[in-house]
């Protein structure tokens, strides 16, 4: 991805975007320490490290700064930050644990295939689909507006859903009162919901087209003779 260290003015660990990352990782720890007692506080913190995930790669962009390390820094703070707020969603939704814990499974087994998948391959990012049999992949890593709505549109609802959890540990109920209130988060949350479903469904195809991947990287290398 990047030139070697050497030639580069700083060291990649200064690298402008990996300091959005340490900072995106500093502001996390805050909100998910508050997550309990100060709901709004926490929202506030959270979606200021989802937007900040934009900007550390318009200035690895911008400075020619990208990085191995940056790009792995990038999704592990993506996929833990998104991880934990599952888990409190299956906190205060207990009924509906599994749901949560299921997503959240399935967006790090999805990823985590997906960036060993892109190394196998030997391309710079696991956004790089051009060779995909997929027109979903390719329409959801090729399109920033397609990305964009689904990813925003996910944590936007598990945000919401977050605001709308009062204690009664049942998600239907939850929502259903707040679609009863009209309230707006309610609507807020049904206008991001159809984003979280696509993300989901992209979630499997990728996991599917990156095992594929890892299954042909096998079945290409030369068999070893036995002894």
């Amino acid at each position: 991805m990047a030139a070697s260290a050497t030639s580069r003015p700083w060291p990649i660990y200064l690298y402008v975007p990996n300091l959005i990352g340490y900072a995106r990782i500093l502001i996390n720890i805050t909100a998910f320490a508050i997550c309990f007692s100060h709901k709004a506080l926490f929202v506030a913190l959270y979606f200021f490290s989802f937007v900040c995930d934009y900007f550390d790669g318009r200035f690895a962009q911008l400075l020619n700064q990208r990085s191995t390390f940056g790009a792995v820094l990038d999704m592990v703070t993506d996929r833990v930050s998104t991880a934990a707020l599952l888990v409190i969603l299956s906190h205060l939704f207990s009924n509906a644990y599994l749901l949560f814990v299921g997503l959240l499974a399935l967006d790090i087994s999805s990823h985590w295939l997906q960036m060993y998948s892109t190394f196998l391959s030997n391309k710079t990012s696991h956004k790089d689909v051009n060779d995909s049999k997929s027109l979903l992949l390719r329409l959801y890593y090729q399109y920033r507006a397609v990305m964009g709505y689904c990813a925003i549109g996910a944590e936007v609802l598990y945000l919401v859903l977050y605001l709308l959890g009062d204690g009664s540990k049942d998600l239907t109920e939850v929502v259903l009162t707040a679609a009863a209130e009209k309230s707006v988060l309610f609507y807020v949350g049904l206008f991001a919901f159809p984003g979280c479903v696509i993300k989901q469904i992209v979630n499997l195809v990728q996991m599917k087209s990156a095992a594929d991947l890892c299954v042909v990287h096998d079945l290409q290398k030369p068999q070893q003779k036995s002894s």
